[in-house]
């Protein structure tokens, strides 16, 4: 009996033993690999080397798609009128146009200074309502590139010649009112005689290539409201001190030049009389090739050698329409 007792004891007691080492082994690993965790000193990881940004791959034609369309697809002459924001852009339109016009009436074109800081203060004030065009130089470039669809391009383009019309009544008002006591009249440019017409005609185109050139290099960063600003008042700046200096200096030539056809209209480019009609309509051709026509040309090869260049150096500008400010919120 006793042995019996002996060997139940021993056996309780050798379960409990196994259960107790079962239980503790487990605990004594975690704890060995925790204390080994915490003694082993923290490794730094090593600083790879940051490789350089790869370079945007260009495609092998740089000029692929250079007459793509910019402007809202959905833009058209039945859609443009439903939104009020063409009448808001009008109106920009004709007031900035009839404030340049006004500095110019007044000041003449003689002062590229006063008119640098006149076209920075009047296109910052009309920026955001239209772009700030007022000149239909700026306009034809614009839907020559494909930056602006003809609709609302013929729509500024009338806004202008309105707001230049409007120059024209407010600073005649203003000179009519003084009687004989005012001082002066409203300045009117030389007519174009037929041996100086291709010198006067070059400055003009010339002359738009290089504002139109500057619009087009502002309306790439028009972020900016002051850039824009500025950089366009610089333009039309440079340009004016290029045909003074050409037309004074070198060519013996005195207000010959505008650099706006809206103004210029308002300028009396156009003859009003001669010996005959056939005469008076051969000067009215003149007038309106040297002060429209090539002007508006010169506003497309401007802002086509802007755009020939940013092709060729790879810059990549957005285009200010709606597809591109989408590409903008989803990024």
């Amino acid at each position: 009996m006793a042995t019996t007792k002996s060997k139940k004891s021993t056996t309780r007691k050798t379960t409990k033993s196994s259960t107790k080492t079962a239980s503790t082994k487990p605990k004594t690993a975690a704890s060995k690999t925790a204390s080994k965790a915490v003694a082993k000193p923290a490794v730094k990881p090593v600083d790879k080397p940051v490789a350089a940004p790869a370079e945007p791959q260009t495609s092998a034609n740089p000029f692929k798609g250079f007459f793509e369309r910019k402007f809202d697809a959905s833009e058209n002459i039945l859609t443009i009128f439903k939104s009020p924001r063409i009448y808001g852009a009008i109106l920009g339109e004709v007031i900035g146009t009839m404030l340049i016009t006004l500095i110019f009436l007044t000041l003449g074109v003689y002062q590229p200074l006063y008119i640098l800081f006149g076209v920075i203060a009047v296109s910052a004030a009309v920026f955001a309502f239209s772009g700030a065009n007022l000149n239909p130089i700026v306009t034809v470039g614009m839907m020559a590139t494909r930056r602006m669809s003809i609709i609302r391009g013929v729509v500024y383009i009338l806004a202008q010649v309105l707001g230049a019309w409007l120059a024209f009544l407010i600073a005649s008002a203003f000179i009519n009112s003084a009687g004989d006591a005012a001082l002066g009249e409203l300045p009117k440019m030389s007519e174009v005689e037929p041996e100086k017409f291709w010198m006067v005609t070059l400055l003009e185109l010339v002359g738009s290539i290089i504002l139109a050139f500057f619009y087009a290099r502002a309306h790439a960063y028009k972020r900016s409201t002051l850039t824009f600003a500025f950089m366009y008042g610089a333009g039309v700046c440079v340009a004016m001190l290029f045909v003074i200096v050409m037309s004074s200096s070198f060519l013996g030539l005195q207000n010959n030049f505008m650099l706006n056809p809206a103004a210029a209209l308002m300028y009396q480019i156009l003859p009003t009389g001669g010996e005959s009609f056939g005469e008076v309509l051969g000067d009215v051709c003149l007038a309106l090739v040297t002060y429209v026509v090539l002007p508006m040309l010169g506003g497309f090869i401007g802002f086509a050698i802007s755009d020939v260049a940013a092709r060729l150096s790879g810059e990549k500008v957005c285009c200010g329409c709606k597809e591109c400010a989408a590409k903008k919120v989803a990024k």
